[in-house]
């Protein structure tokens, strides 16, 4: 089974820097991932495990999340950015990861 690269919505995987997380999924989800592994193996002639997929398609679908990012962006601005208390928190109580980057004065330490 032949499976052009243009079909698969996951590119050739960059390398990046990480940091380990834990997750459970369903039996169902995690053959479905080896499978989808399998084809990208074959799409782009290099061996890839489902592990090693997981994070390229999580960055991938909040990249493609108007939602997420329309919100991300509205609640980012240099007033908003100056109300970050000392949990990492924005004014809204969100992890300030997700609504914006951190400033400058959160980061010296």
């Amino acid at each position: 089974m032949s499976t052009p690269a243009s079909k698969l919505r996951l590119g050739p995987l960059p390398k990046h820097e990480t940091v380990k997380l834990t997750i459970a999924l369903t039996t169902a989800l995690k053959a479905d991932l080896e499978r989808y592994a399998a084809l990208h193996a074959q799409a782009y002639g290099e061996p890839v495990d489902a592990v090693t997929l997981i994070p390229h398609m999580l960055e991938s679908f909040i990249l493609r999340d108007r939602g997420f990012r329309a919100l991300r962006a509205k609640s980012f601005s240099p007033a908003r950015s100056a109300q970050q208390d000392r949990n990492g928190r924005d004014g809204n109580g969100a992890p300030a990861s997700l609504s914006a980057p951190a400033s400058p004065r959160a980061s010296a330490v």
